[in-house]
């Protein structure tokens, strides 16, 4: 038996209940990991609260990093293996299964709770300005919630880039975090399609990454530049609901997509890939990892909580 978190029925994080549950064993392909930190997200939000279609009762999270304890026979890995997944299940846990190709090395140097915070934020920062839209050089980029952990390490891969990046963020704490990563404009909500005009010359910006969602949308294809791109990514202020396409035409033939990490992760090659080039950049001092608040793991239902009322900055943790 071990501890873990348990969902058992859509609601509100105050439905989360730490409980004991049985050790999983590890199949041919799986590793058993010994849980160091694992990350909070707004897709646990999403699959708790019913958003996602889910089987209850079901252990959260999809993020974790730690040591191998027990690996089958297939896996490639020993005991005492470090290892990080942005593609796990359960990982709100104090020992988690990976399957051997989503299990990336931690290589030396990078710490556990750093590794965790890389994982899904980070991976979905380089699917975004390397894959969705592969930003250019001199090209701007509007980032909404700048000083979040998605936010915080976009930005930073933007400016590696060579791109001129306008942020949005809710408080003057948040703005120098954003400011802090690089981002050349910080601007509020209140009225920023009109600010990302006057910054732009009028034209609009090439790209907009909008992981905030229904409170955002509209001012996002209002900031984009004729046949910018919309990447629509996640909603933390609630779902987009659905909308005439004919507003891509009319706004300036515009690009909308939805993306998803599962999809930029197809492959083991390009998982290591991305795992690979994040990795290398925070060893080079180039990516700043910034975990914002660590939360004990039986305190799960505070950190989802303050994650949905915006009152947390850069990565949330969970420590079992």
């Amino acid at each position: 038996m071990h501890k873990a978190i348990v969902v058992p029925r859509a609601g509100g994080p105050e439905i989360l209940r730490y409980e004991d549950v049985d050790l999983p064993e590890p199949g041919p392909r799986e590793v058993l990991v010994k849980v160091a930190a694992a990350g909070v997200n707004f897709i646990d939000t999403y699959k708790r609260g019913g958003v996602y279609p889910m089987s209850y009762p079901f252990i959260p999270g999809a993020e974790a990093a730690g040591t191998v304890v027990s690996a089958g026979l297939e896996s490639g890995f020993r005991e005492g293996d470090r290892v990080a997944t942005a593609e796990g299940g359960g990982t709100y846990a104090q020992y988690t299964l990976m399957d051997a190709d989503a299990a990336l090395p931690v290589p030396a140097g990078v710490d556990d709770e750093t590794a965790a915070a890389l994982m899904m934020q980070g991976m979905t920062a380089h699917y975004l300005c390397n894959s969705t839209f592969p930003v250019q050089v001199g090209q701007t980029v509007l980032v909404h919630a700048g000083a979040g952990g998605v936010g915080l390490l976009l930005i930073q891969l933007l400016k590696a880039k060579g791109a001129t990046v306008i942020t949005t963020v809710s408080t003057e704490e948040k703005e120098a975090l954003a400011r802090g990563a690089g981002a050349d404009h910080v601007l509020r909500y209140d009225g920023f399609p009109g600010q990302v005009r006057a910054l732009t010359g009028g034209t609009g910006v090439d790209v907009v990454f909008d992981g905030v969602g229904a409170a955002t949308f509209d001012g996002s294809l209002a900031s984009l530049r004729p046949r910018g791109m919309l990447v629509l990514f996640g909603g933390a202020s609630g779902q987009v609901p659905p909308f005439d396409i004919q507003r891509l035409n009319s706004s300036g033939s515009l690009f909308l997509t939805r993306p998803t990490l599962a999809h930029y992760l197809l492959t083991k090659e390009e998982r290591q890939w991305r795992a690979r080039e994040l990795f290398e950049a925070v060893l080079a001092g180039s990516l700043k990892v910034r975990i914002g608040q660590t939360y004990p793991l039986a305190e799960a239902a505070r950190a989802q909580a303050d994650l949905e009322g915006r009152k947390t900055t850069g990565k949330v943790i969970l420590v079992p």
